[in-house]
């Protein structure tokens, strides 16, 4: 899984670009002090164009209410504390998705997962995604009744419990944290990140990695495997499990779980 020289040279030079002209962000050593409260702060800091915040914006369309916003904060704060001195493995994915962290506030995690409807079919309850508050929907019920539902979630979710992997000892993120929709289609959209868009990422992913930097690197996808070169973080490769991607992602993480015990 590898990008042509070009691509690789592009990624590179928007990259280093990015980190020199982006002020807003902490330097390094601040950054190894981040705590959860601030990280979530500094991710109010979205890139331009066509990008939703589910932590610090409503969608007016498809929230359920103007706390919608407040709820994935907080449920994004929980999830991320109860996994902190824990963590062993930290997915790392492409972004943020409309069927799921848009919103649940959590990468790769769903509505319903958390208002456990992936409980009997796929072993998944709301306890393993955290258990120090209640798990609340933020989409409307008008858009669908059981809760809003990612494939990438169900599968992810679904080889964490498949493999027995203790999902405290996981961490699920995104190398651009943000939802990236099309104008044309909407918030209820998805699409694709240009490589100056993961770029605009790139400090705030640093800064995610260094409240786990006990726990091992898994890349979701080879954009995330390419990017995570690009900053030099040791990590693993997985395919992505989209596109007819998943029995060759569950093939690669139960190949590298037994690896690694």
């Amino acid at each position: 899984m590898f990008f042509s020289k070009s691509i690789a040279s592009t990624y590179r030079f928007v990259i280093i670009s990015s980190i020199f002209a982006q002020t807003l962000f902490k330097s390094e050593q601040q950054t190894s002090m981040t705590s959860i409260p601030s990280f979530i702060d500094e991710l109010g800091n979205s890139p331009p164009g066509p990008f939703f915040n589910p932590w610090h914006q409503q969608d007016p369309d498809h929230d359920l209410s103007a706390e919608a916003p407040q709820i994935r904060w907080r449920q994004l704060e929980t999830y991320l504390q109860e996994r902190i001195g824990r963590a062993r493995w930290l997915f790392v994915a492409e972004a943020l998705g409309y069927q799921g962290g848009h919103f649940t506030g959590i990468a790769m995690t769903s509505e319903r997962i958390l208002l456990g409807h992936q409980k009997q079919k796929y072993g998944v309850a709301p306890e393993h995604v955290f258990r120090t508050m209640q798990p609340e929907r933020t989409s409307n019920p008008e858009l669908n009744r059981k809760g809003m539902t990612e494939p990438t979630a169900t599968i992810m979710w679904g080889a964490i419990s498949d493999l027995e992997l203790d999902p405290y000892q996981v961490v699920l993120w995104n190398a651009l944290p943000w939802h990236p929709y099309s104008p044309d289609r909407g918030l209820l959209s998805n699409r694709t990140p240009t490589p100056l868009e993961m770029a605009y990422g790139t400090p705030l992913l640093k800064q995610f990695l260094s409240l786990f930097d006990q726990a091992s690197v898994i890349a979701v996808g080879r954009k995330c495997e390419e990017l995570l070169r690009e900053i030099r973080v040791d990590h693993h490769a997985v395919r992505h499990p989209a596109n007819g991607g998943a029995p060759k992602f569950r093939h690669q993480l139960k190949s590298l779980m037994r690896k690694r015990g």
